[in-house]
């Protein structure tokens, strides 16, 4: 990696999330429940069966966007967390995140009459359908391609070059959302609420900056390398 992260696998788990609070989205996907005491880092990852040196990989490019890993970092990690871990963040976003923004949004929706209720509707449903699209595209297209690649098939004339090139930042909508919310509804529409839901807006966009960094600068650069030793 460029730099050595500020923790390692030594650090003690409670006082990692405490210096990077984002870390409590991270440890289920990974499939880690709290209640670990002050064990630290290895000692979780062993008893969770999850790659140590994925684990701390995956943090350091979340918590650090210039932390970026070279090719040879993969040689010495277990990747096969990978996948799962990224498929977790799907779920999540679709079954957790989603719903929860959803049941907020649709007060301000029906209060906001259909001068910036439709709007809101709007912006939202077409973002959702983005998510939904880009999702299905990663979860039928490139992951079966990586699994493939991982089992010494070459695959069907693909490449992640493609998705490089297709990747789009699925966040970006979301701060046209929040302008609505925050600058341009009456001030007398729901505004208890509407910090709230914007706060939360806020926090899934930033989750999802780090959902977009690991997929570019892990898993891309990761399914770069088993290509380049096909035969």
């Amino acid at each position: 990696m460029n730099k050595a992260p500020s923790f390692s696998e030594k650090t003690k788990l409670a006082e990692l999330i405490a210096d990077n609070p984002k870390l409590l989205q991270v440890l289920p996907r990974f499939g880690i429940g709290l209640g670990f005491g002050d064990h630290n880092v290895a000692e979780v990852c062993k008893a969770n069966n999850v790659s140590v040196k994925l684990f701390l990989l995956v943090c350091s490019v979340c918590f650090d966007a210039d932390n970026l890993p070279h090719q040879a970092d993969f040689d010495s990690i277990d990747m096969d967390g990978l996948l799962p871990y990224l498929l977790a963040s799907h779920r999540y976003y679709l079954d957790e995140r989603f719903p929860h923004i959803e049941e907020h949004l649709q007060h301000i929706i029906i209060a906001g009459g259909p001068k910036y209720g439709n709007m809101l509707s709007h912006f939202y449903n077409e973002y959702k359908q983005e998510v939904k699209k880009h999702f299905k595209y990663e979860e039928e297209e490139v992951f079966p391609y990586i699994e493939a690649l991982r089992r010494g098939d070459c695959g069907k004339g693909y490449r992640i070059e493609q998705f490089r090139h297709n990747h789009s930042n699925i966040e970006d909508t979301l701060e046209d959302m929040n302008s609505i919310l925050i600058k341009y509804l009456p001030g007398d529409i729901l505004p208890k609420e509407r910090i709230e839901i914007a706060m939360d807006i806020m926090e899934l966009s930033a989750d999802l900056v780090s959902h977009s960094l690991i997929e570019e600068h892990v898993l891309i650069p990761y399914v770069e390398s088993l290509e380049n030793a096909l035969p």
